[in-house]
C-alpha cells in the first residue's frame, strides 16, 4: 500500500488531522481510505456500531491491520465505541450489555494497538442527572477494572446535551473523571459541534480562548487526548447534535483556525465526523480536510 502524502506542516509542527473512516471490507480498509485522503490521524469503529455482539478478532486480521498502519504514515488512531453502549441506562439489560460491550471495546482496541476508546457518557432517560452520572462511574469503573492489564484508556466525549444525554457541561465531565480516578486511563474527547450546541460559544478568537480557559479551569487541557472537528447545523445552546461541513454551519471558521494553530494541542489527533456526502459532491471528507489544512497553514478567518 502506498504511503500517505507528506503531512501538513504548520507553525506548531506536524498536523495530526484525519477523519472517521469506514471499516467496510475489513479493518485495514479504514487505513487505506485514510491514506487516500492524506490523513495523519484516524478514528474507526472496531466492529459493527449498532450490534451488541461481534465475532472475536482473528490474529491474522489484527496483524494485517497493524502492518497496514505501520506502512501508512498515519500517526495516532482512536476507536469510537459502539453507539448502543449506554452506561447510564435505566434498563438493566442495556446496562449489562453496555458494561460487556465496553470491556469488549477495550479488548479489541488493545489487540489492534489503539490507545484510546471514545465513548459518549450515556443518557439517564429520566432517572435524573445525578443518578445517571453515578451509574456511569459504577459501570465504567467495573470495565476499567476488568481490563486493568490492557494499555487502553477511555475518552469521555463532550456531548450536545440532546435529550437526557450526560456530559454536556464541563463540570459533569470533571465529576466523572474525579470519581473514576485512573488519570492514565481516562481523558476527554473534545467535540466542537457538541460543545457549541451545549452552550459554549467558540466563535471568534476571543470566544475560543474563553472556552478553552473555562475547560482548563474546570478539567484541565492536558486531559484532552482527541478532538472532533465538526461544525454545527444548529445555533449556540440548541442542545441538538447535528454536524455540518466545516465553515458551513453556525460555528464559522475562526474557531477551527484557532484550534488547529494552538500549540497546546499539537500532539492531539484532530478528526472530522462531518457528512460524507451531500447534494453537491460525494467526496466531502476531502473538501473538509482540505479546508482545515488551509486554515492550519494560516488561511483566512471567517
Amino acid at each position: 500500500m502506498p504511503r500517505a502524502a507528506d503531512p501538513s506542516e504548520t507553525r506548531v509542527g506536524r498536523l495530526l488531522l484525519g477523519a472517521h473512516m469506514s471499516i467496510q471490507g475489513g479493518l485495514h480498509r479504514a487505513i487505506e481510505r485514510g491514506v487516500a485522503l492524506g490523513c495523519t490521524a484516524l478514528q474507526l469503529f472496531t466492529r459493527n456500531n449498532v450490534q451488541w455482539r461481534a465475532a472475536p478478532l482473528a490474529e491474522e486480521e489484527c496483524e494485517r491491520f497493524r502492518a497496514a498502519w505501520a506502512a501508512s504514515g498515519i500517526g495516532p488512531m482512536v476507536a469510537h465505541a459502539n453507539y448502543l453502549i449506554d452506561l447510564a441506562s435505566r434498563d438493566e439489560r442495556v446496562a449489562r450489555l453496555s458494561l460487556e460491550g465496553l470491556v469488549m471495546e477495550f479488548q479489541r482496541a488493545a489487540a489492534l494497538g489503539l490507545r484510546w476508546v471514545v465513548l459518549h457518557p450515556g443518557c439517564h432517560q429520566g432517572a435524573g442527572e445525578e443518578r445517571g452520572l453515578r451509574q456511569v462511574v459504577e459501570l465504567a469503573a467495573r470495565a476499567l477494572d476488568a481490563t486493568s492489564g490492557l494499555p487502553v484508556g477511555l475518552l469521555l466525549e463532550t456531548t450536545a446535551g440532546q435529550g437526557t444525554s450526560l456530559g454536556y457541561r464541563f463540570e459533569q465531565l470533571a465529576w466523572l473523571l474525579d470519581a473514576l480516578g485512573r488519570p492514565e486511563r481516562l481523558g476527554v474527547c473534545f467535540d466542537t459541534c457538541h460543545v457549541f450546541a451545549s452552550g459554549y460559544d467558540l466563535r471568534g478568537e476571543g470566544g475560543y480562548q474563553a472556552v478553552m480557559a473555562e475547560f482548563d479551569r474546570v478539567i484541565g487541557l492536558d486531559r484532552i487526548h482527541a478532538i472532533h472537528l465538526n461544525d454545527s447545523r444548529r445555533e449556540l445552546g440548541s442542545r441538538v447534535d447535528r454536524h455540518a461541513h466545516i465553515g458551513r454551519g453556525k460555528l464559522g471558521l475562526a474557531a477551527f483556525r484557532s484550534l488547529l494553530r494552538d500549540s497546546r494541542f499539537a500532539e492531539v489527533p484532530k478528526l472530522i465526523e462531518t457528512p460524507k456526502s451531500d447534494a453537491e459532491r460525494d467526496d466531502c471528507d476531502a473538501a473538509n480536510l482540505g479546508k482545515l489544512r488551509r486554515l492550519a497553514r494560516g488561511g483566512p478567518k471567517s
